[in-house]
């Protein structure tokens, strides 16, 4: 069985971001680091070369696969800011209406700047997902 990609390592977070080249995507990933401290009361550690995550669950699938993942992320991705959520869990369709601008493809959302978005409600669905894992 192949070994999992993203796993938690030692590389700090602050280095990561500070090496954000967008100005405003690098203060909005601080800001997101705030944010998800706060609510999971887990430090940020870095997964992979890219993900911010914070906490940590053990998952196994039928198949026999499997390993841990941070129980929430996000990654400052060239295009936007990635947010890492399950594609179902209770209220997600209700809270993206009223999350603001902001696109999504399976279990991601993807945000362009903060401010453009009601943190109140990316704030619930934080919390949603942490319920659900």
């Amino acid at each position: 069985m192949s070994k999992n990609k993203t796993t938690e390592t030692n590389a700090s977070v602050s280095d990561f971001l500070n090496a954000v080249k967008d100005e405003t995507k690098r203060a909005d990933s601080f800001k997101l680091v705030e944010l998800f401290e706060s609510i999971t009361g887990s430090p940020a550690k870095l997964w992979g070369p890219s993900i911010v995550g914070f906490g940590s669950y053990h998952y196994k699938y039928e198949s026999g696969r499997e390993g841990d993942a941070p129980l929430v992320a996000f990654s400052p991705r060239a295009a936007a800011l990635t947010v890492y959520f399950s594609s179902s869990f209770d209220q997600r369709e209700e809270l993206l209406s009223q999350l603001g601008k902001y696109k999504t493809e399976k279990g991601c959302i993807y945000i362009k700047r903060l401010s453009e978005v009601n943190l109140d409600v990316l704030e619930e669905l934080i919390i949603k997902q942490i319920e659900h894992t």
